[in-house]
């Protein structure tokens, strides 16, 4: 091992974190922006669900085998190929939609967009956690550690408010085609960016210095698919929240406000997300998991039951005080359940989960409002944030005892996860 540096901070380069940040912006847009620009450029709210829903499923065919692929090549390459090919898709899409082909090419394009979309998230985490276990001190990992996937969750949750609120703000002042070929331009210059940067090589450095790589198949651990049914019903919770939240204020004449309100979720939610690192270690993971979730769905119980702006917002802010510490707790499980070799492939199925549920959710969720209204479609929260309880109560089952947890956590961290 090198030289130990006294902060991740300098074992990145103070430059990493803000890239890093505005890099995976594109992922929290592409969704949305599709939504959006087939709905104007194609007249039918239903297909451009539809659109949203294929862009999920190329994140989920795909997205792990790019984490696959960088677990064996290293990230640079994967991300440069993926990079290139996903600016390309999205600025195909922006032509796509309102050209005079049918609908089967929008829904391709739409499929090679998910498909192609850098992982910058999990890619960043799997990142970070080899550089810990290669450059910090072993007295200081476990602090580093904790604080690392409370900043990565917290990153997470500022695209994903900021993402839609982008979109609609492009939309808005520009075309319904400025967000998707907004997203196209932020990809080509800041993933690029980012693969190049110097803590790649560093975390393969790592990485090279680690044990051989699991078998693929170690991966299907229930340990691990239970934080993937958890990370699954939190993006099921993102998609259903911010499409009925959108019902919610069109009923009210103010559809273009949505991503503001839907921000003030994100408030709550990247403070808590921040504060995990300081809780305490006897507060367990599994524990924090029920916890938190629990806090998801009580407030997402309150939905239904809101009838003002101000209401709703207030509901919005209990709610983030829940997810935040959620997405924390499953991916620092994640993390620590990689098993060898195989953290990007993990982080980049996780990352494809969230999005995945994003997209299914959205276009059910806005399916039910067209149908039965927004009140039936405020109810759709409160099954997302039961699917991440039970999921959540699988994993306390499925954990081991808390001595034997510590000692793996302190392993884990030790070698880089």
């Amino acid at each position: 091992m090198s030289d130990p540096a006294s902060s991740l901070v300098r074992a990145a380069g103070p430059s990493y974190f803000p890239l890093a940040l505005v890099a995976r912006l594109p992922y929290a847009m592409m969704v949305v922006g599709v939504l959006t620009l087939v709905v104007a450029g194609r007249d039918s709210l239903a297909f451009g669900g539809l659109n949203s829903a294929v862009v999920g499923l190329g994140a989920a065919t795909v997205g792990p085998l790019l984490g696959a692929a960088a677990d064996r090549f290293g990230q640079r390459p994967v991300l440069l190929v993926s990079g290139l090919v996903s600016t390309s898709a999205l600025g195909l899409m922006a032509w796509v939609v309102y050209s005079p082909l049918p609908g089967a090419a929008v829904l391709a394009v739409a499929y090679v967009v998910g498909a192609s979309a850098p992982q910058i998230a999990p890619m960043s985490r799997s990142r970070l956690v080899q550089i810990i276990g290669a450059r910090i001190a072993p007295s200081r990992r476990s602090r580093t550690f904790d604080a690392t996937m409370a900043y990565e969750s917290a990153a997470d949750e500022v695209v994903f408010i900021v993402g839609p609120f982008v979109v609609g703000v492009l939309g808005t002042m520009l075309d319904p085609w400025a967000p998707v070929a907004g997203a196209a331009l932020v990809t080509l210059v800041f993933v690029t960016a980012f693969a190049l940067h110097p803590s790649a090589l560093a975390a393969a450095g790592a990485d090279e210095q680690a044990a051989p790589p699991a078998p693929v198949r170690a991966i299907a651990s229930p340990g691990l698919l239970a934080v993937v049914g958890g990370i699954f019903g939190v993006g099921l919770f993102f998609g259903s929240t911010l499409t009925a939240l959108t019902s919610f204020m069109a009923d009210r004449g103010a559809a273009e406000s949505a991503g503001l309100v839907y921000g003030v979720m994100g408030i709550g939610s990247a403070v808590l997300a921040l504060g995990a690192a300081l809780l305490p270690a006897a507060f367990s993971l599994r524990a924090r998991w029920l916890v938190f979730g629990t806090t998801m769905l009580a407030g997402a119980a309150l939905l239904p039951l809101v009838s003002s702006v101000p209401a709703m917002c207030a509901v919005l802010l209990l709610v983030g005080c829940g997810i935040g510490p959620t997405m924390v707790t499953q991916y620092s499980l994640g993390a620590l359940r990689s098993p060898a070799g195989r953290s990007a492939t993990v982080m980049t199925i996780l990352g494809s989960a969230v999005i995945v549920g994003q997209s299914l959710s959205s276009a059910l969720t806005g399916g039910l409002a067209d149908r039965s209204g927004t009140s039936a479609a405020l109810f759709l929260p409160f099954l997302a944030a039961g699917v991440v309880v039970a999921a959540g109560v699988a994993n306390a089952i499925l954990s081991p005892p808390p001595v034997v947890a510590a000692v793996e956590a302190r392993d884990a961290v030790a070698v880089g996860g």
